[in-house]
C-alpha cells in the first residue's frame, strides 16, 4: 500500500467516524479542519485506524500526532516493520 492509497482508506475512515461524506482530507489536515475533532473523537478515530489498518500505534506517537501526514507516515512505518 503507497501514501496515495492509504491516504484515500482514511478518507472513509473519516467520513465514517465524523459521519461527514464531504470531508476531504491531505496531509496537512489538522484537527482544526474537521468539525466536531476533539479529544474524545481523537480517540475514537485513532481506534478506527488501528483496527482498519491491524496496527498499534505507541502512546508517544498518538499525542505527538500533528497532522494526518504525520498519520499516513505511522501507517506506513507500521506496515513496512
Amino acid at each position: 500500500m503507497n501514501r496515495e492509497e492509504v491516504l484515500e482508506k482514511l478518507t472513509e475512515i473519516f467520513r465514517e467516524v465524523f459521519d461527514d461524506e464531504e470531508i476531504v482530507i491531505n496531509d496537512a489536515t489538522v484537527a482544526g479542519d474537521i468539525e466536531g475533532w476533539d479529544s474524545l473523537m481523537h480517540i475514537t478515530l485513532i481506534g478506527t485506524v488501528e483496527d482498519e489498518f491491524d496496527m498499534k500505534f505507541a502512546m508517544k506517537d498518538v499525542v505527538g500526532m500533528k497532522n494526518v501526514g504525520e498519520m499516513v507516515s505511522l501507517i506506513l512505518e507500521g506496515m513496512d516493520s
